[in-house]
């Protein structure tokens, strides 16, 4: 199974250089991807960039990339140009984000969110995948008096939506290639997600079966510390619980708390939480917050889902 790791996070800003080497340190324990977050800090798609021209072999992706306040035309150069830079191993992440930051960061209204999801998807992938688009809709327009392709973008980058909820998963079964849920547990992927994001994809013409990217919070410590560890998590997870379309995974989960999806506990443990995940439909797991337990619980944590990886 293709197992990956988030490199970025709010809570820890790494200078450059250090995100690189945790990156190689990745790719060598057996990881097949590192993901980066899209905050107010760092450009995502830079960083990933980077990262992935300086360590071969590793795919890098962006987990992901608020709609409000982005263009088509320049999320495209974006992507392109870090498809370009790592020989086609980047993968683009797009989301909705949240009222509070879309209008206390931008001051833009947070209205028709679906509705600009679906014209940004519509716009974004003929951009793609020929670097040209003609597209006039009711929230946004996107037209390309010139090529906007970017030479050695191929093959076309893979175009992931953070979608958990009904509208939005049916719209990325239509247009994305897959989903990127975080917090939703494997009951919700099985009952809900998969099952909705598959069947719209499926009635769009052509669409191939989509990928579902899974991030989970999670790190292998010992079974005296898992309380503990827990709640670490509880903390840092807290805010989502605010946020109503993770409350609503968190709840489909059959959990009341966020941290009650955080994976905790020894190499056993978190290697049956992993299959369950896949048995739920999920193609691909990225672990996030593996540092919840410091150091030498992040190695440890990614020591096993190299090991994981490779069967």
């Amino acid at each position: 199974m293709t197992l990956g790791v988030t490199l970025g996070s709010t809570a820890v800003q790494r200078t450059i250089d250090s995100t690189v080497r945790l990156a190689r340190e990745a790719r060598d324990a057996g990881l097949h991807s590192a993901w980066f977050g899209q905050t107010f800090a760092y450009d995502s798609p830079s960083l990933a960039a980077i990262v992935g021209r300086e360590v071969p072999g590793l795919h890098v992706g962006t987990s992901a990339i608020p709609v409000f306040g982005r263009h088509p035309l320049l999320v495209s150069s974006q992507a392109q140009t870090a498809q370009a830079a790592t020989g086609g191993r980047y993968h683009l992440g797009l989301a909705l984000g949240t009222r509070h930051l879309t209008e206390t960061g931008f001051g833009i209204p947070y209205r028709r969110p679906i509705g600009l999801l679906r014209e940004f998807l519509t716009a974004l992938r003929p951009l793609l995948e020929t670097g040209s688009a003609d597209f006039h809709g009711e929230l946004l327009t996107a037209t390309t008096p010139y090529s906007a392709a970017v030479p050695g973008a191929r093959p076309t980058v893979p175009l992931l939506v953070a979608a958990m909820g009904p509208q939005a998963l049916r719209v990325s079964g239509e247009l994305a290639d897959g989903i990127l849920p975080f917090l939703a547990g494997p009951r919700a992927l099985a009952e809900h997600i998969v099952p909705t994001v598959t069947a719209a994809a499926a009635a769009a013409a052509g669409r191939p079966a989509p990928r579902i990217v899974a991030l989970v919070p999670g790190v292998v410590t010992a079974r005296t510390e898992v309380a503990a560890v827990r709640e670490k998590a509880a903390e840092a997870l807290a805010l989502y619980e605010r946020i109503p379309s993770y409350r609503r995974a968190i709840e489909a989960s059959g959990a009341t708390r966020a941290a009650e999806l955080a994976v905790i506990g020894d190499e056993e443990t978190v290697a049956a939480e992993v299959r369950r995940y896949r048995e739920a439909g999920a193609t691909e797991v990225v672990f996030t917050a593996t540092e919840l337990n410091g150091e030498d619980g992040r190695v440890r944590t990614w020591k096993l889902l190299g090991e994981l990886s490779r069967d």
